[in-house]
C-alpha cells in the first residue's frame, strides 16, 4: 500500500426507495461545510435514462465523530441551461466538486455538463450553499497545438486560494481531465500492454485564470490561458487512465488529493465488467503546485467491498468529497466520500502520516512512459 493509512467507515448513502430521481443510483458527491460549521453532501442523483441532478444533503454523525447517513434537503442543480440538456431531452449535470474560494468568499461548484457536444466543464457560485448561480461552462485557451475546447472534459476541481502559475503570477487554478479520442479506458484497453502512453493526451492538467476579486467580476470566470501537464498514468493499477479526484486540500505536506486511476479488472466479475477503478494519493508542492512530491505507486482503496464491486457499473471506488475533521481537532484526519459501484456513496478515512512515505512514483514532466 501506499504508506497513507485508510479506513472505510460504511455506507452514507443508497438511492432512496421509490424516489424516481435516484432510480439509477446516488453516487460521486461533492462535500463542503456551510457557514453553519455542518457538512454538506452533493451528490448526483441519477433518474432514468441516465438524467442527472446534483442533490443536497446534509451528513449526520454518531458519537465518534464518524459519518453514518444523510439528510435529503433538494436539488442543488438540474440541467435547465441550453449547455446541460440535448435536443432529445435527455442531458445532466453530474459528478460535481465543491471548493471555498477564499479570495472571493464564496463556494465554487465544478461539474460535468453533459452538453449536446459531449460533457464539459461548467461552473456555479454561492454564498451559502443553497443557492447557485451559474457561470457557464469553464473556456480554456489552446496550448502548443492542443484544443481544450472541442474536446470533452470531466473530473474538475479548484484549488481554494491563488496559486503561483508558470510565470509565478497568483492566479486560480483547475485540475481537469480532457478526454482526447482514444484515452478513454475502453479504448486504451484495447491496445498492448506495452503501449506507449501519449503524454500530452492522456494526462491530468492544471490549468490558470486570473481572479477578479471585486465588484460583480467574480460572477463571470476568466479564460484559462496557462496550461501544464501534471501527471500522466504510470503504475499499472492507472495503466489505461488517470483522472481527477478529490479537490486539493492543503495539508502540512502540501496540497494533497485523491485522484482514479483504470486497469483491467484482474478477477472474475458476474458482470462482465473488465475495468476496474481504484483510487490513489497525489500531494503538490505548496509553493509550486506544478511539482509533484508525492504519488502512489499502488492505490490506497480499490473495489472489495460487495456494494464496490457490484452495482450499476461493478468495481467501481470514484472519490470526490473530501472534508478534513478540524471540527474534531484532528487536521490529519481527512473522511473521503467516494461513490460505490456508481450506485451508492461510502465514506472512508484517511490519516495523513507525518512523513511523506518513500519511494512513491514521481512521473517529472520528462518521463518517457
Amino acid at each position: 500500500m501506499s504508506g497513507f493509512k485508510l479506513q472505510r467507515l460504511g455506507l452514507v448513502m443508497e438511492p432512496e426507495p421509490g424516489n424516481p430521481q435516484e432510480v439509477e443510483g446516488v453516487l460521486n458527491p461533492a462535500a463542503a461545510r456551510g457557514p453553519d460549521g455542518q457538512l454538506y453532501l452533493f451528490p448526483r442523483l441519477v433518474a432514468r435514462g441516465n438524467y442527472s441532478r446534483i442533490g443536497i444533503a446534509r451528513v449526520q454523525f454518531n458519537e465518534a465523530g464518524d459519518p453514518t447517513g444523510v439528510e435529503r434537503l433538494g436539488i442543488a442543480l438540474e440541467p435547465e441551461a441550453d449547455y446541460e440538456r440535448r435536443a432529445d431531452g435527455s442531458g445532466g449535470c453530474e459528478d460535481p466538486r465543491v471548493t471555498f474560494v477564499e479570495p472571493l468568499q464564496r463556494y465554487m461548484m465544478t461539474y460535468t455538463a453533459l452538453s449536446p457536444q459531449g460533457p464539459r466543464i461548467a461552473l456555479a457560485l454561492s454564498e451559502d450553499l443553497f443557492h447557485w448561480k451559474r457561470l457557464g461552462l469553464a473556456t480554456f485557451d489552446p496550448y502548443q497545438g492542443i484544443d481544450f475546447v472541442h474536446v470533452d472534459d470531466k473530473d474538475a476541481s479548484l484549488f481554494p486560494v491563488a496559486v503561483p502559475n508558470h510565470a509565478g503570477k497568483m492566479q486560480m487554478a483547475i485540475l481537469h481531465r480532457p478526454l482526447f479520442p482514444d484515452t478513454r479506458p475502453e479504448e486504451t484497453a484495447c491496445k498492448a500492454e506495452s503501449r506507449v502512453v501519449d503524454l500530452d493526451h492522456e494526462s491530468i492538467w492544471i490549468s490558470y485564470c486570473p481572479m477578479a476579486l471585486e465588484g460583480n467580476e467574480h460572477n463571470r470566470l476568466g479564460l484559462f490561458n496557462s496550461h501544464h501537464r501534471l501527471a500522466t498514468p504510470v503504475s499499472p493499477w492507472e495503466r489505461l487512465k488517470i483522472g481527477g479526484g478529490t479537490p486539493p486540500i492543503l495539508t502540512r505536506h502540501g496540497w494533497l488529493f485523491l485522484y482514479h486511476g483504470v486497469s483491467k479488472n484482474a478477477g472474475p466479475s458476474s458482470e462482465g465488467r473488465h475495468l476496474c477503478y481504484s483510487a490513489g494519493v497525489m500531494v503538490l508542492s505548496n509553493e509550486h503546485p506544478r511539482v509533484i512530491r508525492y504519488r502512489s505507486a499502488e492505490p490506497v482503496m480499490t473495489p472489495s467491498l460487495p456494494q464496490e464491486r457490484h452495482g450499476t457499473i461493478a468495481n467501481v471506488v470514484f472519490p470526490t468529497g473530501i472534508d478534513r475533521r478540524d471540527d474534531l481537532g484532528l487536521p490529519d484526519r481527512l473522511d473521503v466520500y467516494y461513490g460505490m459501484a456508481d450506485d451508492r456513496i461510502g465514506a472512508a478515512r484517511l490519516d495523513v502520516p507525518g512523513f511523506l512515505p518513500p519511494g512513491a512514483v514521481a512521473d517529472p514532466p520528462e518521463a518517457k512512459v
